[in-house]
């Protein structure tokens, strides 16, 4: 028959993408400051670097690269890497100038 579900216990706080979570965010930004962030980004990097090794970033961007050739196919790099050389070709044209 029907068993009772389990209460599953909502995460406190705003709803993620919500102006209210964005409010909150923006709070914390003004308090510690961006240069805050900057550092424990770049210590979270660092230990990440000293525990797999340069390795784990060659094979999770191998995966990611995968994935998307897997999912976007061979038209999708056409269509960037005709983008990217439009976007060289007019940063070139305004040196030019």
């Amino acid at each position: 028959m029907n068993e009772p579900r389990e209460k599953v216990a909502r995460k406190r706080g705003p709803v993620a993408g919500t102006d209210e979570a964005r409010r909150g965010g923006q709070a914390v930004r003004a308090k510690y400051g961006r240069e805050f962030f900057s550092k424990i980004g770049k210590r979270g990097g660092d230990t990440v670097a000293r525990e797999h090794g340069a390795e784990f970033y060659s094979a999770i961007g191998r995966k990611g690269g995968e994935t998307t050739k897997r999912r976007k196919g061979p038209e999708f790099y056409a269509l960037i890497g005709k983008k990217g050389g439009e976007s060289n070709r007019a940063r070139m044209r305004q040196s030019d100038a």
